[in-house]
């Protein structure tokens, strides 16, 4: 890593502990300890592959990666929008009011989550290394654990509004995970 990237890397580790801090630590919402190191392995993928980023673009990995960049994008922006308008949040982005069962959040309980999986095995997808696969793999991990932390919390919060939310729902994939 270059200089660079080491000071990309130290201050993006700080914003992320301070985020992390800020938006769910703080108020008492542990699923963003997981969450860290899922934005942490995405980051660190990122300074990994940047070099080779638009390298032969025709090539099978690298239009691989593209599409699974866009989908992220595509379920990231049609998951922010819903989690918006219908959870009407509180006082900070993750304190939703309401329980959110339309749109995307219909078919899957996780469509951020689901968004940032498809981040990091994007930009896996850039340049298959044995350090790119395991940081892909704790992102996978790391995000599994979130949600399953945050699906604790929603049920203390919602109660059996949301276990039967959960029973007519897959967490991550419609119809399948």
């Amino acid at each position: 890593m270059s200089d660079v990237d080491v000071i990309v890397l130290t201050g993006g580790t700080l914003f992320l502990l301070w985020f992390t801090w800020w938006v769910s630590l703080k108020g008492k919402r542990y699923h963003g300890i997981f969450r860290f190191f899922a934005f942490e392995s995405i980051l660190i993928l990122v300074l990994l592959n940047y070099p080779v980023w638009f390298k032969n673009p025709f090539s099978l990995n690298q239009i691989i990666s593209w599409v699974l960049l866009i989908l992220s994008f595509i379920i990231v922006f049609i998951g922010v929008r819903t989690f918006f308008i219908k959870g009407k949040p509180a006082d900070q982005m993750e304190n939703t009011t309401t329980l959110i069962t339309t749109g995307v959040y219909k078919y899957i309980r996780h469509p951020m989550y689901l968004s940032l999986m498809l981040i990091g095995f994007g930009v896996l997808a850039k340049d298959c290394g044995y350090q790119q696969w395991l940081l892909a793999i704790i992102n996978f991990i790391a995000l599994i654990l979130t949600a399953r932390v945050e699906e604790k919390e929603m049920l203390l919060k919602f109660g059996d509004d949301y276990r039967k939310y959960m029973t007519k729902t897959k967490m991550f994939i419609p119809f399948v995970f």
